[in-house]
């Protein structure tokens, strides 16, 4: 059954406070003018006791506990899948609602996986946890949703370029550390990413699984499938991590029943919510990382006709990781919550 937010400014906790994913959220809380009366700044024991400045609020940040969740609303959790599962019981038994935006819940049955401009229903379905998707899956979803919409989608091929945010602010510190270290004549040593980012690339390292895909490209399968609704669309994927900051891009290959012109292709992109269409052909100009690094929406261009297919379109996107990837899709499916 699902739980409601009372009307009324919610008393809300973050759950990994001190990440990169955490601070976007505080920022976010505070542009958005989500409604808040009180915010528990929640972290491990190494960074609690830190003061972080919100909003016109000195804020001190606490070790996570189960009492720190007595008379919360809402948790935003972003801590990681351990952090998640172990309060998951203490959250939920508190009464309030947890938006996580780990992978530990979101291909549990009957815990929502939830992108607000492609399955927002599925946001009410709740039981106490809703899940934040993987950060490649809200993007791409966003460019699948409004063609699936008009026709149907037989296969899919992707290719990400993920940018360090992925691998949390450390690996984003250790690009720009060892980029300098590269232009300085010296030799890159990594010790947060298993192999220097610094003009180089490397296929995502997450776990080879059996079918000698990677976890993350599974996830991207898997999630995909289950937002849309889709659970026998074909689909495969292929991950690289990239010298990028803070934004991925991807590639994108999608077959259709029948063609789809590419005219109708780019308008209903066009006036999808949460995407902004750069797809200027005589320029040769279309989305890039600096596009939409700190900005909300996804951009998507490069539309075009795939000359070996004629069911089949081609695009390219562009996201911010933290924002729209994270941050931003945790806040938009509370905000969600509160509509309602």
């Amino acid at each position: 059954m699902s739980r409601s937010f009372p009307n009324r400014p919610l008393n809300v906790a973050v759950l990994g406070a001190s990440g990169a994913v955490g601070q976007e959220l505080l920022l976010l809380l505070k542009e958005r003018n989500f409604p808040i009366a009180d915010l528990k700044l929640l972290s491990s024991a190494r960074s609690a006791g830190r003061i972080q400045h919100w909003n016109g609020r000195d804020l001190i940040l606490e070790e996570a506990s189960a009492d720190a969740f007595a008379g919360v609303d809402l948790v935003l959790a972003s801590a990681g899948g351990g952090v998640s599962r172990q309060w998951r019981e203490a959250i939920t038994s508190a009464g309030a609602v947890m938006v996580d935006n780990s992978s530990a819940f979101r291909m549990e049955e009957g815990i929502p996986l939830v992108v607000p401009e492609v399955n927002p229903s599925a946001a009410f379905q709740h039981r106490g946890v809703i899940a934040n998707p993987n950060c490649t899956t809200i993007l791409l979803t966003l460019a699948l949703a409004p063609l699936a919409a008009r026709r149907t989608m037989r296969r899919v091929v992707v290719s990400t370029y993920q940018s360090a945010s992925g691998a949390g602010a450390r690996a984003m510190e250790e690009l720009k550390t060892l980029s300098q270290t590269v232009l300085d004549g010296g030799s890159p040593t990594p010790e947060v990413l298993p192999y220097s980012l610094a003009f180089n690339l490397f296929l995502h390292n997450s776990p080879l699984q059996e079918n000698s895909y990677c976890e993350e490209e599974m996830k991207m399968v898997n999630e995909t499938r289950k937002i849309m609704d889709l659970p026998d669309l074909r689909f495969t994927a292929t991950c690289v991590r990239v010298p990028v900051l803070r934004a991925h891009s991807e590639a994108v290959n999608i077959e259709f029943d029948q063609p789809f012109p590419v005219t109708e292709a780019r308008q209903l992109l066009a006036d999808a919510p949460g995407v902004e269409l750069i797809d200027d052909p005589a320029s040769n100009r279309f989305p890039m990382p600096t596009d939409v690094t700190g900005r909300d929406p996804v951009a998507i261009g490069r539309i075009r006709q795939d000359i070996s297919d004629p069911n089949a379109l081609e695009l390219w996107l562009c996201g911010d990781q933290i924002r729209k990837g994270a941050a931003l899709n945790a806040v938009q499916i509370a905000e969600l919550l509160i509509q309602s």
